[in-house]
């Protein structure tokens, strides 16, 4: 890394969501910076695959972010292998895609708890420390769907609108600290979550003529804002949603 403001050599981090898609990006470009990082996911063996790529600069953690009570011990498992994160980056989350008629008690529960709970309480339990060395970054992952409403996503719109105003408060609450607290809105981009958005080639052609640039997102094109939110070079920014997504959301 050439930049001092994006290198991340002895920092430590965390990705929730680290087994695919843009979580699992996050935690390599995280790890080419210079981060050692942990890796956070339900699927015990994408985690190894991913970790073994990366080398003794990654830790996979096994566990099911869903299971409220179980935050605490697994916020203990993250810090073991090399020590509690400096920087945490939300990017596990689910979308149940059910339709406002059909929206049920368990898939809202489910959403809410995964998508807004988590970010919550995960990071409140490394605060501690990273209030004592007076530096953190928290990057929570938010949406098209924080500001726009989607076909089938009322309750994932709801927590992602909720993923904007979480990182506000936290913002508020912790930046005082050296903490930073900030979110990612992705646009379309080629994930298992959005697997059903390019399985049907015309929709992705549609979603990629409504964005300003003329393209649907990739992997790649996620790596600068999140070191930037993640590194020196944001530490006057805090509070606020970055949308990475080809100016869809500025038409």
């Amino acid at each position: 890394m050439n930049d001092p403001l994006l290198d991340l050599t002895g920092k430590v981090a965390c990705v929730t969501g680290a087994s695919s898609g843009l979580g699992q990006r996050a935690a390599i470009a995280l790890a080419a910076a210079g981060a050692k990082v942990v890796g956070v996911a339900r699927r015990q063996n994408a985690l190894r695959d991913w970790a073994k790529a990366i080398g003794p600069s990654a830790a996979p953690v096994a566990a099911d972010l869903a299971s409220r009570d179980q935050i605490y011990d697994i916020a203990e498992q993250i810090a073991y292998p090399f020590g509690a994160p400096d920087i945490v980056v939300h990017a596990a989350g689910i979308n149940t895609r059910e339709t406002a008629d059909d929206v049920t008690s368990e898939g809202w529960d489910i959403t809410m708890n995964l998508n807004l709970a988590v970010p919550f309480f995960l990071t409140q339990a490394f605060i501690p420390a990273m209030k004592a060395k007076g530096w953190g970054r928290v990057v929570n992952f938010a949406s098209l769907q924080t500001s726009r409403a989607f076909p089938g996503g009322i309750a994932y719109g709801a927590s992602k609108a909720g993923i904007g105003q979480l990182t506000r408060a936290m913002a508020e609450a912790w930046s005082k600290y050296g903490i930073n607290a900030n979110a990612i809105g992705p646009g379309f981009f080629p994930t298992e979550l959005t697997g059903p958005v390019f399985s049907d080639p015309e929709r992705a052609a549609r979603n990629a003529a409504q964005t300003c640039i003329g393209r649907n997102g990739e992997l790649s094109d996620m790596d600068g804002p999140l070191l930037f939110l993640c590194s020196d070079a944001s530490a006057y920014v805090t509070g606020q949603v970055l949308m990475v997504d080809g100016g869809y959301t500025a038409k």
